[in-house]
């Protein structure tokens, strides 16, 4: 089992396009690995809250001014932005401009810690952009649902977030605590072990995440086709610029990780308060949103590479 682990953690990318794969050519199985997704999440960040350890996350609080000015930019003024030229053009009630905003207004993925590893950044900053962008969401989110009242109820969505803050809490602290039980001073085999282990939890989820995306292809391939290049301009112009653009400034040393957080969001936080008529085609571009997110460490890994 080990070994098996290990070759999953030198072949990780591979692994990433194999559950890819698996959840577009297996419905069933996607269809049934989707109502565990949440414990599947719950899992992934126990696992990488294991892999990271709490001395390499801690500092939240210390960073707090960066971290909560980065959060306001990425999760408020990104998507007002867009919401303000989505109005400019005249296409702010269209499907594409909702997922747009919908998908730049939510916190990074949960699996956003695992990219960071997969990516070689610090992972540990990662998971504090992650326990701070959860925790202002419920603030960050309000402005823009109260300029987009066709999406639904905000208290929903508060709820759903808080939810989501309560599940990562418990999550990581169940993690760091295996961790000073189980592996206080880890050896390289068992942080590969670890590493493995993470990989195959990560590479799971999106069979389950997959499911809404098999039924679209067999019926309207061209429009898959089309929510899937949004989908891909959206993540990597977002982690592009980000990245960029924080390479020459202050905030250098967390480029990678803000960049990571700004690509990789979490939309599905939303699903829980749309209307079922603007649900429809949205769900469409929650699977396509899985194809940039998954294939980060493979496509942008030019982009991550270390600057001599």
């Amino acid at each position: 089992m080990v070994r098996l682990l290990w070759f999953i953690s030198d072949n990780a990318r591979a692994c990433l396009i194999a559950g890819l794969v698996a959840g577009l050519a297996l419905p069933r199985l996607s269809a049934t690995m989707q109502p565990w997704l949440p414990q599947m999440v719950a899992g992934l960040l126990t696992i990488t809250a294991l892999r990271i350890g709490h001395r390499a996350a801690i500092g939240a609080l210390a960073d707090l001014r960066w971290g909560l000015g980065s959060v306001v930019a990425l999760q408020l003024a990104l998507p007002l932005a867009l919401l303000g030229l989505s109005w400019l053009f005249g296409i702010a009630g269209s499907p594409a401009a909702m997922a747009m905003v919908l998908a730049t207004a939510a916190p990074a993925i949960s699996g956003a810690p695992n990219l960071a590893l997969l990516l070689g950044q610090d992972a540990g900053r990662m998971m504090q952009i992650l326990v701070l962008g959860t925790a202002a969401f419920p603030l960050t989110v309000l402005p823009v649902m109260a300029l987009m009242p066709e999406l639904g109820d905000p208290v929903l969505v508060v709820a759903s977030a808080l939810k989501l803050l309560g599940v990562i809490t418990v999550s990581t602290g169940v993690g760091f605590a295996l961790r000073e039980i189980l592996f206080l001073h880890p050896t390289v085999g068992q942080i590969k072990t670890l590493d493995g282990l993470s990989v195959l939890a990560f590479s799971a989820i999106v069979i389950g995440l997959m499911a809404a995306l098999n039924p679209a292809l067999r019926n309207d391939p061209g429009a898959v086709g089309l929510w899937a290049l949004l989908a891909f301009a959206i993540s990597y112009l977002a982690q592009w610029i980000t990245y960029k653009g924080l390479r020459a400034s202050r905030l250098a040393h967390v480029a990678g990780p803000l960049a990571i957080g700004a690509g990789n969001r979490n939309i599905a936080l939303f699903l829980v308060a749309l209307p079922q008529e603007v649900l429809a085609p949205l769900m469409v571009f929650v699977g396509c949103w899985q194809l940039p997110m998954y294939l980060t460490p493979i496509l942008l890994r030019w982009l991550y590479r270390p600057v001599p």
